[in-house]
């Protein structure tokens, strides 16, 4: 299944280049043009795109303001800002457009952007699979279906190991190793030898020690830790 492309701008000749382009790129495909800002947003709450391309300056609502009001109806859509003026950019990435191009633009620079994006959403794709997926933990108690996507960070103290999810902490018997063999590499880190924590829950790094980092997460108030070693391979994921 292709990922679904919009395509918002004022003049029509430009809406085509982007289609021929968009056409010649494996994994996409153009599901609706717009000839300004108002019909961008609305297209966009119907067809919830994947991708949408915006002019910046369109009538009835420039392409940041329907950046703006876009984000709202399809949240995960990557938005690329296309003009002829270089000084809309710091504009563009406050609503964290993906890509940012100067017209006239090679068609070469926007097949490349499309790629880049086919590997996030595929590796998105990849990762909400994962999450779903559950994770069986024995206690004392007996055992407790977990949905892994749930999975906040994983600690081992003393001897028991502590499950942080999105609904609570759960305890198991089975130690690290054990539960990093169950979990997706690409969806989680063991971070250190007492932690594997959920890469895309991290919200914040502080420096603790000298080799080591503690990590907080956007939700709940615990932290884990995350040696230097592992803080350098964690940049380069966040990064790509």
């Amino acid at each position: 299944m292709d990922f679904k492309v919009l395509l918002a701008d004022d003049e029509p000749a430009m809406r085509l280049v982007l289609r021929k382009i968009v056409e010649k790129t494996d994994g996409f495909s153009v599901v609706g043009e717009a000839e300004d800002g108002e019909e961008a947003v609305e297209l966009a709450a119907s067809l919830l795109p994947d991708v949408v391309f915006l002019d910046i300056e369109m009538p009835k609502l420039t392409g940041i303001d329907a950046a703006r009001a876009i984000a709202e109806q399809a949240p995960n859509a990557a938005m690329i800002m296309a003009t002829a003026h270089a000084q809309y950019m710091p504009e563009a990435f406050e609503v964290y457009a993906a890509d940012y191009l100067i017209k006239p633009f090679k068609v070469e620079r926007v097949q490349q952007t499309l790629s880049k994006l086919r590997v996030q959403f595929e590796k998105r794709a990849a990762n909400a699979a994962a999450g779903r997926r559950k994770l069986l933990l024995r206690n004392h108690d007996g055992m407790i279906l977990v949905d892994v996507g749930d999975i906040i960070y994983i600690e081992r103290q003393e001897g028991v190991t502590e499950i942080h999810t999105t609904d609570g902490v759960y305890t198991t018997s089975d130690g690290l190793n054990r539960l990093w063999e169950k979990l997706d590499p690409s969806l989680f880190m063991r971070s250190h030898r007492s932690y594997i924590i959920n890469t895309a829950a991290v919200k914040m790094i502080y420096p603790f020690g000298r080799w080591t980092y503690l990590v907080k997460f956007k939700i709940g108030e615990g932290d884990a830790l995350i040696t230097r070693e592992k803080f350098e391979e964690l940049q380069a994921v966040l990064e790509n």
